[in-house]
């Protein structure tokens, strides 16, 4: 689908229900949520879209807002209304869509989320990330996001797939990510008291330690929010724990 700015998005549509858009984070695509998909398309109507530069979107060469793309793939679709769920660099953008837009979101369930305007601790692995993804420095910041976010290795349940995403999406992730505009003025956390929908925070028990920081505060401060840490689960936790999540996910959005 075209996207306002000329770029171009990919989406999946399946299922039939109340609709449910699927977001993936930075470094992977829409196969993040393969094994989750099937059992939720059979309740719910099901969006997925990979993120601009990532999966089969078109690399930007201008830039863009990922909170716009959301709204795009919406609109294309005829969606008025969805329930967000979102991880990682996904969490954040439906915090983000959330806040712009009320009106359109009717559920979040936020899963290992980011929120912009949280100040992130000085560790040696994330400042190793950070200037990775400043120097666009695409082997080294595949080989950090691997060490990093997929903690439990190749071994664990959906291994191999995490490493195929993350080694195809390396190079246009670091050209995506500098065309990206993120407004200084779009901080959601001193914000997050003012999100009323129903909302489910996740994360696994071998995530990084600061995204349970976070889900930590996003469960204080969303009024209508509450919170469960998943065993056996990295930050890739669609893939390492796809039934629970499914679960989840399913009496969450009843």
């Amino acid at each position: 689908m075209p996207a306002s700015d000329g770029g171009r998005l990919w989406a999946e549509r399946r299922g039939a229900g109340s609709p449910v858009v699927l977001l993936h984070g930075a470094g992977m695509d829409s196969r993040l949520w393969d094994a989750v998909v099937p059992e939720l398309a059979r309740h719910h109507d099901v969006i997925r879209y990979d993120a601009r530069g990532l999966g089969r979107s078109a690399t930007p060469g201008e830039p863009f807002s990922d909170v716009e793309d959301l709204r795009t793939v919406l609109d294309h679709f005829g969606v008025r209304q969805a329930a967000l769920v979102g991880l990682s660099m996904g969490g954040e953008t439906a915090l983000d869509f959330a806040l712009a837009h009320p009106g359109r979101v009717t559920a979040l369930a936020l899963v290992g989320a980011s929120v912009s305007g949280h100040v992130w601790p000085e560790r040696p692995e994330l400042a190793a990330y950070d200037t990775a993804r400043r120097e666009r420095d695409a082997a080294t910041l595949a080989e950090l996001e691997l060490a990093i976010w997929a903690a439990m290795g190749r071994t664990a349940p959906g291994g191999e797939l995490i490493e195929a995403m993350v080694a195809s999406n390396a190079e246009q992730r670091v050209v995506s990510e500098q065309h990206m505009v993120v407004p200084t003025a779009r901080d959601a956390e001193p914000h997050l008291g003012e999100i009323t929908v129903p909302t489910l925070v996740l994360h696994g028990d071998h995530d990084h330690p600061e995204i349970a920081v976070i889900a930590r505060r996003l469960v204080a401060d969303i009024p209508a929010a509450r919170g469960e840490t998943i065993r056996d689960a990295d930050h890739y936790l669609p893939l390492r724990a796809p039934e629970r999540l499914t679960e989840l996910l399913l009496s969450h959005l009843s």
